[in-house]
């Protein structure tokens, strides 16, 4: 078969597939058009999931007939105003999408300038089918319909209008998020989905994820080898089950970059657990030349000069940021748990108390706690159910309030919790993960002074593991023994554990041994050294920190709550779960019914 060109409606469809794959694509196309137009207010119709029809209407510079025409042409763009396509501003600039969707879809432009005439073009897959004036204020209206109807092949892959819809969503959320200086409105099948006014950047975040975020959250400032890091960062306490809710932005333009994410599950690797991911919205801002933004036809991919340098950036940033949280940041306590407290008993549970000896019917407080088996009582290492003397440790305390932010610790629930007052409330504490959490801030510390204590064991104990993992840890053996953890190669299949750091002194070397082994190949050389080294310091802080089921004096307790008012990250655990809760008095009062 002889070479031949392809007609011209051929390659715009061809260009077609490349830019738009689903109604979000033509949908992001048209709105960044808008954004690069110089609007302040867009307008977005969506009919069927945006399958059935898509309308995004501006107030920006709009066109005049003969730009209309150029603008349905391939490759004919007012976004590059010199050859140097390195050095492009704007947030599209290929020239194709408006003649890829004409020719697979039904398209309409109306535009006018603020001093010419409004003039309107229709093009039905890749044939003009109408073109003359249309009276209009200033500004861009583009309407798609029937989208892939021509194209049944491409139509039948399209997901249901209700997915559809969401991945139009997805697309105006980010876009929204990126010019938090432009009122977006969008509806759907004449509902509004969605309305927000020209704001700031953290209003307008916030307002897009969860408003609870302005709460959850700490804002980011950041600069490094001439890159900026701007935006929020959620606390590792407010998590999600997937990674959506991670929004990035490179100068201005939505992206999704395998360099950002790996860094964001870096920075959050010893505060999330390993099935949670961060919610955060970063904004990264690197000079033209050290981005490429040509990397994919639809620019939701970049290409980093210096991919190092932004890495470390994000990682550093963030860890940064969340450190400095610190302890005023309080968790708030959940509505599940909040609705968990019962506010009075149900009458059937006194039914036999009023039955019984009492002949007035009327309740007694030994008619209630006589018979009453704490929700607390636990069962002991030794087997025995622990009576409520043992799961609730209550002890007089001299000071009726405390100044400190995390009060004065005043019992202790089931060996468990800790119960502390403070000037303004109730605060609950997670002993174990709250201990977790100082052991392993004190290891850091330790290890960035170069002071780790050791402790060599007695007894070097030999840990039996297969043989692969052995060679695994002894090629770590050199950082485990920066945090005073010094083993040695014993055999094929055996490894020679000769110290540990003194701050594990009695912990169990054997399990300890096997979890560093499994983060190693977990993990392998997908990490950095100081990530791999957060890691193993989590790893010992597990192994050590206070077990629940263990019993606290007061002053062991108000020792805890002391050290973590003034240890960074201590509101959250290794693994990003809450280390304490805390009841305003104003939640106590809507409890009983006070307000």
């Amino acid at each position: 078969m002889s070479i031949r060109r392809l007609p011209q409606n051929l390659i715009n469809r061809i260009a077609a597939g490349e830019v738009v794959e689903r109604p979000a694509s033509a949908l992001k196309e048209l709105v960044e058009n808008a954004l690069d137009a110089g609007a302040r207010r867009i307008s977005v119709d969506l009919a069927g999931g945006g399958i059935d029809g898509v309308i995004v209407t501006d107030d920006g510079c709009g066109m005049t007939r003969d730009d209309i025409a150029l603008a349905l042409e391939r490759h004919a763009t007012s976004k590059l105003p010199d050859d140097s396509i390195e050095a492009v501003s704007t947030m599209g600039f290929r020239g194709e999408a408006l003649p890829s969707i004409a020719s697979v879809a039904r398209l309409t432009i109306e535009s006018r300038t603020v001093d010419g005439e409004g003039w309107s073009r229709t093009v039905d897959n890749g044939r003009v089918e109408a073109d003359g004036p249309v009276a209009m204020p200033p500004g861009t209206r583009v309407k798609v319909e029937a989208l892939f109807a021509a194209v049944p092949a491409r139509r039948k892959f399209l997901r249901t209008a209700r997915s559809e819809f969401a991945a139009c969503m997805d697309v105006l959320r980010r876009l929204a998020m990126a010019r938090h200086d432009v009122a977006f409105e969008v509806t759907h099948d004449g509902r509004r989905a969605l309305a927000v006014q020209a704001e700031s950047r953290a209003s307008r975040v916030a307002a897009l994820i969860d408003r609870q975020l302005s709460e959850a959250s700490v804002p980011l400032g950041h600069e490094r080898g001439g890159v900026t890091l701007a935006g929020l960062a959620g606390l590792p306490t407010y998590n999600r089950g997937v990674a959506d809710h991670q929004y990035l932005f490179v100068n201005g333009r939505p992206v999704k970059d395998r360099t950002l994410t790996g860094a964001i599950r870096g920075a959050y690797s010893d505060r999330l657990a390993r099935d949670r991911h961060a919610v955060v919205a970063l904004f990264i801002d690197v000079p033209p030349g050290e981005v490429d933004v040509n990397v994919h036809p639809a620019k939701t991919e970049v290409r980093f000069r210096d991919a190092a340098n932004v890495r470390a950036l994000i990682v550093g940033g963030l860890q940064r940021a969340l450190d400095g949280a610190g302890i005023t940041r309080a968790p708030l306590p959940s509505a599940a748990a909040m609705r968990g407290w019962v506010s009075e008993p149900a009458q059937t549970e006194f039914r036999h108390s009023r039955e019984g000896g009492n002949p007035s019917g009327e309740l007694t407080a030994s008619d209630i706690f006589g018979r009453w088996t704490p929700a607390f009582a636990r069962v002991t290492n030794e087997g025995r159910v622990a009576d409520a003397a043992t799961a609730f440790r209550a002890q007089p305390a001299p000071e009726p309030q405390t100044n400190h932010p995390l009060g004065r610790a005043r019992a202790q629930i089931a060996a468990t919790y800790i119960v502390a007052e403070s000037a303004d409330g109730l605060i609950l504490v997670d002993q174990h993960a709250a201990h977790e959490r100082l052991v392993l801030e004190r290891m850091r510390a330790a290890r960035v002074d170069g002071a780790v204590p050791v402790q060599p064991l007695l007894m070097p104990e030999v840990v039996d593991l297969d043989e692969a993992a052995c060679d695994r840890l002894e090629e770590a053996a050199a950082d485990l023994a920066s945090f005073g953890l010094e083993l040695e190669r014993f055999g094929p299949a055996a490894m020679l554990v000769r110290s540990l750091p003194a701050a594990l002194g009695g912990a169990a070397v054997g399990p300890l041994i096997l979890d560093l082994a499994d983060e190693l190949a977990s993990h392998g050389q997908a990490l950095s050294l100081a990530e791999w080294l957060d890691h193993v310091a989590g790893t010992f802080a597990c192994h050590h920190s206070v077990r629940a089921g263990r019993v606290l004096s007061l002053a062991e307790m108000d020792a805890l709550l002391r050290e973590m008012e003034v240890t960074p990250n201590s509101g959250q655990c290794n693994h990003g779960r809450p280390t304490w809760v805390k009841l305003a008095h104003g939640d106590i009062e809507r409890l009983f019914g006070r307000k």
